[in-house]
C-alpha cells in the first residue's frame, strides 16, 4: 500500500469506484437480461404504457414474493435509463412509485402487433444476440431461475448463486475452491485497502472507546490496523472456530471463536465491516439484537460501527455512483444479500430496538454508520 501513498483519499475511493463501475457492467447486461426474460416491457406496455411495481409483477406472472428484488432490478434500469422513473410523493412508499416505458424498453416489446403484420422482425432480437455471452454464464442463469422460483413452495430456495453453483453457498465455494474464486483473499484486500481511508477520514469515531469486538472480523486484519491506530482500545476479533483456527500468532488483537447469531462479547462497541449487506433484514435484525446486548449503554460511548453502502447516499448528479450502488446491489443478491436504503436501514435498526443512527458518507460508494441504543 506505500504505492499508494502520493493519492489522496478522494484520488483513491474515486479509483476504486471507476474500477467497480467497469467490473460491474456484466450486472446491467443481466438486469436488462432479466427483463426480457419476465417480459416486463410487455406487462408495462399492456397497462398503458405506465405501472407500479405491483401491477406490474401481477401482469408479468412473477410471484408476490420476488416484488422488492424485481425492485433491484428495476432500480439499475432506471438508473441506465432503460426505463423511466416517477417518485411517489410519500418516498417511504416504494411501491406506488411509477415505472413508464421509454423509447429504449419500447423496443423490447414483444408483442408489437404493428410490427408482426407488417412482416417485420422485431427489434429486440439483435438486443438478445449481444446478451448471449451474459445469457450464457452460471451467474445469469442461476438469476434467471431464481426469479421464476416461488418462495411459497415447500422446502428451502437456493440463493441464485446456489443455483448456478449445483448448491454450493458463496462460502462453500470460497473455502473448496480457493484457487479459482479467491473470496477470502479479496476481503482481506478491501480491508487493506480501506481502514487506512476510515482511519484518515473518520478515525474519531474510534477515539474514547475502551474495548472493541470486529464481528466476523476474518484473521483480524481490520483490528490490527484499529488497534494500531488506538493502542489503549482493546480489540477483538469474533469468528468461527474454523477462522480463528487460522489467525495470526503475536498479534495486537484476540480472538474469540463463536457465532454472531448466537450471541457477541460483551463490549463498549462492536465493528461491523461489509457484513450485514450478506444477508436479509431478519439475520441482519438478530444480529443487531445480539450487538445492543454485547455493547455499553450510550452515556458510556456503547454503539455499534458499520461500514456499509447507503443507496442513494451519494451526489445526485453523479451517475456512475448511483449505478455502481445499484448494481453490486444486484452481485449482492445473488446470495440472498442486499444494499440498502436509508429507509431499509431504518427499519432494521428500530426493529432491532436501536434509537438512533448517523450515516457518514465519506468512503465513495460506502459509508460508515454509527448506531446508538
Amino acid at each position: 500500500m506505500a504505492l499508494l501513498a502520493e493519492y489522496s483519499s478522494r484520488e483513491l475511493l474515486h479509483a476504486q469506484l471507476q474500477l467497480w463501475h467497469q467490473s460491474l457492467g456484466f450486472f446491467k447486461s443481466a438486469a436488462l437480461a432479466i427483463a426480457m426474460d419476465l417480459r416486463i416491457a410487455d406487462a408495462v406496455h399492456r397497462l398503458g404504457g405506465a405501472a407500479t411495481l405491483p401491477q406490474i409483477l401481477a401482469e408479468a406472472g412473477i410471484s408476490p414474493c420476488r416484488l422488492r428484488d424485481l425492485r433491484r432490478v428495476m432500480r439499475a434500469l432506471t438508473v441506465s435509463g432503460i426505463f423511466s422513473f416517477e417518485q411517489p410523493a410519500d418516498r417511504r412508499s416504494h411501491d406506488s412509485a411509477v415505472y413508464k416505458l421509454t423509447a429504449a424498453s419500447r423496443l423490447l416489446v414483444v408483442g408489437d402487433e404493428s410490427s408482426t403484420a407488417a412482416g417485420q422482425l422485431p427489434p429486440f432480437l439483435s438486443v438478445k444476440i449481444l446478451l448471449w455471452p451474459c445469457l450464457d454464464s452460471p451467474v445469469s442463469k442461476g438469476m434467471h431461475a431464481w426469479f421464476r422460483q416461488d418462495k411459497q413452495q415447500s422446502g428451502p430456495t437456493l440463493a441464485p448463486f446456489a443455483l448456478a453453483y449445483s448448491g454450493q453457498t458463496i462460502w462453500e465455494r470460497a473455502e473448496h475452491h480457493a484457487t479459482v474464486f479467491p473470496f477470502n483473499n479479496a476481503m482481506a484486500s478491501d480491508t487493506a485497502f480501506l481502514m487506512p481511508i476510515v482511519l484518515r477520514e473518520c478515525g474519531e469515531v474510534f477515539r474514547g472507546l475502551t474495548s472493541l469486538v470486529d464481528v466476523a472480523g476474518g484473521l483480524g486484519g481490520a483490528a490490527a490496523t484499529i488497534a494500531a491506530a488506538f493502542p489503549d482500545l482493546k480489540c477483538t476479533v469474533l469468528d468461527l472456530p474454523q477462522v480463528v483456527a487460522k489467525a495470526p500468532s503475536g498479534a495486537n488483537v484476540q480472538y474469540v471463536a463463536g457465532d454472531m447469531f448466537e450471541s457477541i462479547p460483551p463490549t463498549n462497541a462492536v465493528f461491523l465491516k461489509w457484513i450485514l449487506h450478506d444477508w436479509g433484514d431478519e439475520e441482519c435484525v438478530k444480529i443487531l439484537k445480539n450487538c445492543k446486548q454485547a455493547i455499553s449503554l450510550r452515556d458510556a460511548g456503547g454503539k455499534v460501527i458499520i461500514i456499509d453502502m447507503v443507496v442513494g447516499s451519494g451526489p445526485s448528479d453523479d451517475i456512475k455512483h448511483a449505478e455502481t450502488q445499484v448494481l453490486f446491489d444486484l452481485l449482492i443478491m445473488n446470495i440472498n444479500g442486499v444494499e440498502r436504503d436509508e429507509q431499509e436501514w431504518r427499519k432494521i435498526f428500530f426493529e432491532a430496538g436501536f434509537k438512533d443512527y448517523k450515516i457518514i458518507p465519506v468512503l465513495g460508494v460506502r459509508s460508515i454508520i454509527e448506531l446508538y441504543p
